[in-house]
């Protein structure tokens, strides 16, 4: 039965550096979201007769996303590479609206929590909507799980 979904995520560990308490629970949280709920339908592996699901592995190196699509055991079914120079922006707008983010849920109103947490959720939407771009005619996937990943993108380029 086809499967189109990731059903294993791994970042490169070589690629982080360093994390803070609040970014590694970011990435717990996107990884087991994603894992819960996700569509992702590699066009080339899809069409090779490999239906899913799928183990994903990324990693960024030299400005370029690296995808490396495996099946259920493993196999190396296809890897994708993405320039990156489009999301430089939105990564850096990310995460100093996230670190604004975490300062505010230790010290400020309600309603100013709310209103940094609004402009979080458009640069992510923002984002999703520029790797489901990039991704068009590679990979078939939803919103969400464009978010997701955007998320893991954004931790692969934390630097301490």
């Amino acid at each position: 039965m086809a499967s189109p979904r990731i059903i294993h995520i791994e970042l490169d560990e070589a690629t982080i550096l360093w994390r803070s308490a609040d970014i590694e629970q970011e990435r717990r949280i996107a990884i087991f979201d994603l894992i819960e709920e996700n569509l992702f339908k590699p066009l080339r592996a899809w069409e090779a007769g490999h239906q899913g699901p799928y183990r994903l592995k990324l990693a960024v190196d030299d400005g370029r996303l690296t995808l490396e699509v495996s099946d259920e055991e493993g196999q190396l079914l296809e890897q994708l590479v993405l320039g990156l120079g489009r999301f430089r922006r939105p990564i850096r707008d990310y995460f100093a609206i996230c670190d604004s983010y975490y300062q505010a849920i230790r010290k400020a109103t309600a309603a100013e929590i709310e209103t940094i947490d609004m402009a979080r959720r458009g640069v992510h939407n923002e984002a999703a909507e520029m790797l489901l771009e990039r991704l068009e005619g590679k990979v078939e996937t939803d919103h969400a799980t464009a978010r997701r990943l955007f998320t893991l993108i954004c931790v692969l380029h934390i630097r301490g």
